[in-house]
């Protein structure tokens, strides 16, 4: 048995809740492995259990409450898989209580072994009226004694994988980058794109999809003209804004949809659009969803840091549709979606259950 801990989960909005369920669900098919999850929110209201996999909660965000919810179901050689996001666990980003209880925890346990995915680091770039500004020093010392205590390091982000080996340099300098996978399934086969309807998607949070009908409305118009789109579909909360007509198309809202039916449409489609930073790709389950099912993901030039891209490249692996002469056709489309569809296989949820196995 092995214990994740969370920020969040069903029925919470939170793509690492949903990341942590698919990992457990991953192991215990592969390996019989069994994950017990702890919520580190003393507020929120769910279940019990997910798929026979109890969750407790923290009574309250303390170094003693999180150790009194390990008692309830560690033993003194558990592993433990800790979901990093500094503001998933503390207002402000930096969760005291999290790292003294784990390091409180380990000190009690010396055969317990410490696992640290890091989804997100630092709040980084605000300005001095900011209190992200003023806590950024306190975030990143959080982070180094966290790296200093864990037995394993790993990241979605070489980037990240850089800063983290700065911050606490000598310890966990071997960092594994795992991208993120897709929250909404992988299938085993995939239709080549000609035999599938001529259909655009637009999926994902309801931040996400706003920004695609603000920012990248003309975009969209000229993908779909290009590819001679006969459908869209939007899949996700709503956005509360009315979705224009894109061409002569009128923008089927399905709303929240589950995986597997998710997974249904994507499987039948040409194109995923997304509004995301280009040099934070690997950390977009949008993006990973995309490459999983074999669409081509189609975007717009944004950078959130600068040109670092991980290993993604433009128009290999996705479509960036502004600041093109080129036009897309089915053919190009057909490279990109199998060059992403490849690339995603170097570290799908079979592959990255794989890799945990090895670091318990």
């Amino acid at each position: 048995m092995i214990i994740q801990i969370v920020p969040q989960m069903h029925p919470a909005t939170s793509g690492v809740g949903d990341y942590a369920i698919a990992l457990a669900r991953q192991l215990h098919q592969d390996f019989g492995i069994i994950t017990s999850f702890i919520v580190g929110d003393p507020n929120w209201n769910g279940a019990t259990e997910v798929e026979y996999f109890p969750i407790r909660k923290v009574g309250n965000r303390s170094p003693k409450a999180l150790i009194s919810a390990l008692e309830e179901i560690a033993d003194s050689s558990i592993s433990i898989v800790i979901h990093y996001v500094g503001y998933g666990y503390a207002t402000r980003g930096c969760p005291f209580w999290l790292v003294d209880g784990l390091r409180q925890w380990q000190t009690r346990e010396s055969k317990a072994i410490l696992v640290t995915m890091f989804h997100e680091l630092y709040a980084a770039g605000y300005s001095i009226w900011s209190s992200a500004f003023w806590t950024e020093p306190l975030q990143k010392y959080l982070i180094a004694r966290l790296v200093s205590i864990s037995d394993r390091v790993i990241t979605n982000k070489p980037e990240y994988g850089k800063i983290l080996k700065e911050l606490c340099p000598g310890k966990n300098q071997h960092i594994p980058i795992l991208p993120v996978f897709s929250n909404v399934g992988e299938p085993e086969t995939i239709l080549p794109l000609a035999e599938r309807k001529q259909r655009l998607v637009v999926f994902g949070g309801a931040g996400n999809r706003f920004n695609v009908y603000q920012q990248s409305i003309s975009a969209l118009k000229r993908v779909c003209r290009e590819l001679n789109i006969q459908e869209i579909i939007d899949i996700g909360p709503p956005i509360n804004q009315s979705i224009p007509k894109i061409n002569d198309l009128t923008v089927v809202e399905l709303g929240q949809q589950p995986a597997e039916k998710v997974s249904e449409i994507l499987q039948n489609s040409w194109v995923g659009f997304f509004y995301y930073p280009l040099d934070f790709l690997t950390r977009s389950t949008i993006f990973a969803a995309y490459c999983a099912h074999g669409v081509i993901p189609v975007g717009t030039s944004y950078y959130a840091w600068g040109k670092e891209q991980d290993g993604l490249e433009e128009n290999k692996h996705y479509w960036i549709v502004d600041n093109q002469n080129d036009r897309l056709s089915l053919s190009m489309g057909t490279i990109i979606a199998k060059n992403a569809y490849k690339w995603y296989q170097e570290h799908n949820l079979v592959t990255q259950a794989k890799c945990f196995v090895k670091w318990f």
